[in-house]
């Protein structure tokens, strides 16, 4: 089963931000997809059901910006 994460995230500027963050989401294992919005600072991420918030928290700061879950 999967479940959609929906992520805050902070710092980004520009078209290559928002790759970069789908990219470090994609390599996070359980990860199927990543849709990053720079306008809306967003990041909607389509996971299997044991993947923890805390690693798709964890890969978007190794990238270099910050996020928190959106309920």
């Amino acid at each position: 089963m999967t479940r959609t994460v929906t992520l805050a995230i902070e710092g980004m500027h520009c078209a290559s931000c928002s790759l970069l963050v789908d990219d470090c989401m994609e390599d996070v294992q359980g990860v199927h997809s990543s849709a990053t919005d720079l306008r809306r600072g967003r990041a909607v991420v389509q996971v299997d059901d044991d993947v923890a918030d805390e690693l798709l928290v964890a890969a978007v700061a190794e990238a270099g910006y910050a996020a928190i879950v959106v309920p």
